[in-house]
Parts: structure tokens; sequence; C-alpha cells
């Protein structure tokens, strides 16, 4: 079944009147849209030790306001694609317009971390609208040959480039302006936007799009939510909780209703039929090792610069430009190794293998408070990135026809966010539970730190801000306690960090190897794929 929306009655409606724009300047406009939601997700992480000392919040706060937004990313992705290709993709870019520049406001001025978090999911879905509205105008503007090449070949440039200045960007105004401006500079950013768009863009319609699976969009987002609120309070409540069991097991129940769902409906979001293809499920994983053990880096890094080397907002971003330099040049060392070995799979396994490396050799120096050894690991880690930021995307197109890319599309950008979200939720677990054994082992034996210093002391540590939980000790500290105790926590946090990434640093091995694997059992025909499209 497919259903057209038709445009209003009424002549030359503003969402659908003709643009004037050139196509380099809606290009240029849909890139711009594009670098806004890249920038908003990887700004906040610098600013994330300002937030929890503004609102004396816990961890397990400060990894909501990195997860709800890209829990809300990721399961609105799909919906918003087809709603764009019902509705309009001019006006879906529009209306999430209206919602990011909302929801920004909302972010600025929120009065508590709770409030913070829910404006921070509702900026997630206005950030779905956007990137899926985008991406389609693009493609639709752009239709074939060498002038499509180069407008994804802008795009990308684009991405690169905010990817890399977004931390540097996030602490000069966290630390000249304060935290709350990275969300209140989107306000005009997001208007003049919205004019760009209004003057430039025609409206555009798929006449044949499909109806929008709701209810697998919403078990979908519910059981990823729950999954990431078990990882992110399981430091509070224990892997053994009845809170912790019962969210596990309604994710999990709710995913199996989501598979059951995709495989009766007639309008399912994703053809399961594709994860009969090795080749299709090696780069899919492939994806998820990028993200969850490379882009998760966007988050934790600055955590540690911040803690373990006592830098500002500023220097940490500073401090972040290895990885991001290293990433601008990976897709280079990518294009050399597919031109070399002709296929996806060498890039996707090298580029693993290359993330694993630098993971574990920041892991066994991220005690050692020596920068110049942790940026060496950075840097590897960044070539790994790099080599697989283009490719993966390459690799999952590739393994389905033409008629079903923008499903696999949808496919590949979700499983980005998705894995991000919960290596978030799986590292902060190991970071504070690691943080936990080390602090405690470096105190005197039989020492009540909890009794001394506060039950919620680690919290705030964890959250970036050693200070004020020092000096909010419940007993009191003289000078010589307190640099005593800063050391400690500190050291105990690097500690932390350095399991956490070593744990990513084993994953992205082990996924390397099974990528590995998969595209070598799929080097015989490929298995039919069942259209399931009515």
């Amino acid at each position: 079944m497919s259903t057209s929306i038709q445009p209003f009655s009424r002549p030359a409606a503003p969402p659908d009147a003709p643009g004037r724009g050139t196509k380099a300047f809606i290009l240029g406009t849909a890139s711009a849209t594009c670098s806004l939601i890249v920038l908003d997700t990887n700004v906040v992480a610098v600013s994330l030790p300002a937030i929890a000392r503004t609102f004396q919040a816990s961890f397990a706060d400060v990894e909501w306001v990195v997860s709800a937004y890209m829990v809300a990313f990721a399961s609105c992705l799909l919906p918003a694609g087809g709603l764009a290709d019902r509705l309009g993709r001019k006006r879906m870019m529009l209306a999430g317009l209206a919602v990011f520049l909302l929801a920004s406001v909302g972010c600025g001025l929120a009065s508590t971390a709770t409030f913070l978090n829910v404006a921070r999911a509702v900026k997630g879905v206005g950030a779905a609208m956007l990137l899926t509205a985008a991406l389609a105008i693009i493609a639709n503007t752009f239709h074939e040959g060498a002038e499509r090449t180069r407008a994804w070949a802008v795009w990308g440039t684009c991405m690169g480039v905010t990817t890399t200045i977004a931390p540097l960007v996030g602490g000069v105004i966290t630390q000249w302006a304060g935290w709350r401006w990275i969300f209140l500079i989107n306000v005009p950013v997001c208007l003049m936007l919205v004019a760009c768009v209004r003057y430039a863009m025609t409206e555009s319609r798929n006449p044949a799009a499909s109806r929008i699976d709701a209810l697998g969009s919403a078990l979908f987002g519910v059981a990823l939510m729950l999954g990431i609120w078990a990882l992110i309070d399981i430091p509070a409540h224990g892997w053994a909780s009845v809170a912790t069991g019962s969210r596990f097991g309604a994710a999990a129940v709710l995913l199996a209703l989501f598979v059951l769902h995709e495989r009766a409906t007639a309008h399912a979001m994703i053809d399961l039929s594709l994860f009969r293809q090795p080749r299709f499920v090696g780069a899919v994983l492939g994806m998820f090792g990028y993200a969850a053990c490379a882009q998760v880096m966007m988050t934790f890094l600055p955590l540690y610069l911040q803690n373990a080397f006592e830098m500002s907002a500023v220097q940490a971003g500073v401090g972040m430009l290895p990885f991001a330099l290293a990433m601008i040049g990976g897709p280079y060392l990518g294009a050399r190794l597919s031109s070399r070995f002709h296929g996806s799979s060498s890039v996707l396994v090298a580029g693993l293998m290359l993330i694993g490396a630098g993971n574990l050799l920041v892991a066994a120096v991220a005690t050692h408070a020596h920068y110049g050894l942790v940026a060496v690991g950075m840097i590897v880690t960044g070539l790994g990135a790099g080599v697989m930021n283009g490719d993966t995307q390459k690799a999952i197109m590739a393994c389905v026809p033409v008629h079903r890319t923008g499903m696999a599309s949808g496919i590949s950008t979700t499983t980005r966010f998705s894995a991000i979200v919960t290596a978030v939720g799986v590292l902060g677990a190991v970071l504070a539970s690691r943080t936990e054994r080390a602090f405690e082992a470096a105190l005197p034996a039989g020492f009540a730190w909890r009794d001394a210093l506060g039950a919620d002391f680690l919290a705030r540590v964890l959250a970036g801000d050693i200070g004020q939980a020092i000096a909010q000790a419940i007993a009191p500290l003289d000078a010589a306690a307190r640099a005593s105790l800063a050391t400690k926590a500190s050291q105990a946090f690097a500690s932390g960090f350095g399991a956490a990434l070593g744990v990513a640093g084993v994953v992205a091995l082990v996924l390397g190897a099974t990528v590995w694997s998969l595209y070598r059992a799929g080097r015989g025909p490929a298995v039919p794929i069942v259209d399931q499209q009515r």
C-alpha cells in the first residue's frame, strides 16, 4: 500500500513555495544543518564537568545528558525518514528546526539536571527530523554522476571539520561564556537556517512512501531506553539488583516483540531478511564497533583530561585534537587500503584493529599521567576511526539492492547512534566500578569513606567535579588531606578510564575478527532478499 500527501490547495503556501536557491546554496544549507547536529552531539562532552558543578549532579545525571539525546535520536531516525518522505522534506526540516530551537532554549534555561535531560531528549527528536530531511534533500537535489559524488564529498568534509572543531568550540564556550551558551547559541543559528530553508528549497515528497511503522518505532525506542537506564544505574544499584534485572528483562522482552512485529508487518522499518547475508551483518557490526569503541571517546575523553590532568575546558578541547585530526587523515589511509586489497572487508578489519590497538595503548598508559603517551594512543584510535568513518556506510549500502538503500541507510545510522549510547552505558558502568575499587584500595584499611566524605562523593568525582566533591565532604579536612584526597580520586578515575578503554579495545579486536570471518563466509552467492514491500 502506498499513500501520498497532496499539497494544500491554496497556491504558493510557504512550505510548498518553489525554492529560489541554487544547488550550491541548497547543499550548503543542508550540510550546515547536519553540521549543527554533529556539533551539538559532540560539543556537550567538554561541558559535562561544568554542568555537574552547576546542578551538583551525579555521574548518572551526567551520562543522561548524553544518553537522553542519543536514545531519542536513534529511536526516531527511521520513523522521521518515513515522515519526511510522506509529509515533505522541506516541511520536515522546518519542523525539525523549530523543535531543535525550542529544546535548545529549554537546555540553556534548565533549572535542574532532570529538566536538562528531558530537554536533551526533545532535542534528539528534533535532530532526527533534521538529519533525515537534510539527507533526503541532498539526495533529491543531486541525482547521479560526478555532481552527486561531489555533493556527498562536500557534505562529508563538513561533517569531518565539524567533528574536529567541536571539542575546542565546546571548551571555549564553556570556559568563557558558560555551558548554557553551548545550547543557547543554537537559537540564532536555527533562525538563520529557517530563513535559508524557506528561501532556497522546493518541497519534495516520495509519492510511493509506505505507512509509518509507529508500533515498531515505539517498541525499539522504549527497549533501548530501558537497556540504557539499567546500564547507567548499575553503579547505584549493582548488577544483581531487582531494578537492574527488571529493566534488562523488560528491554529484552520489548526487543523480542519488536523483532516479531517487524517479521509480521507489511510496513516494517527493517527488513530482517537482510541479516541473512553474512556480509551485511559484518558491515553492520563494523559500524557498531566503530561507533561503540571509537566515537564514544568523544564522551569520556574530555572527562578524563579534565580529571586526570586538571585541564580546563579549553585545554581539554585542545587536548582532544590528536584524536580529531587523526580522524581527518584516516580516510586517506582507508582509500589506500581499499585500492590495494580490493574490498571493504580489509578496510573495516584494519580500522577495527587500529581502534582496538589505540584503545589498549591508552588503557595501558592512562594512570601514568603523561599526556604525550595518551596522545599517541588517541592518534592510533583516531586513524582507525577515520578509516571507518565513510567505509562503514559504503559497506552496508553495497550489500543491498538499489531499492533498499534508504532502509539500509536508516539501519546504518540507527546502528551508529544506538552503539554510541550503549557504549556510554556499558563503559560508564566499567568506569564507575573500577574507579570505586581503585579509590578504596588507595585509602587506609578500614577507612569508612562514605561516612567521612558522603555517599555521593565518587558520583561527583566521576562527573568531573573533584574539587566540589572534596569541598562538600562531611568530615573536616585540612589542606594536606584535601590534596591527598584529590590525588587519590584523580588516580582512581584514571584507573577507571583505563579499564573502560581496555574493554573498548578488546571489543574492537573481537569485532574485527568477527567481521573478517563473516566476509569470508559471504564470499559465495548472496542470499536472495525477499521483497516485503506490499
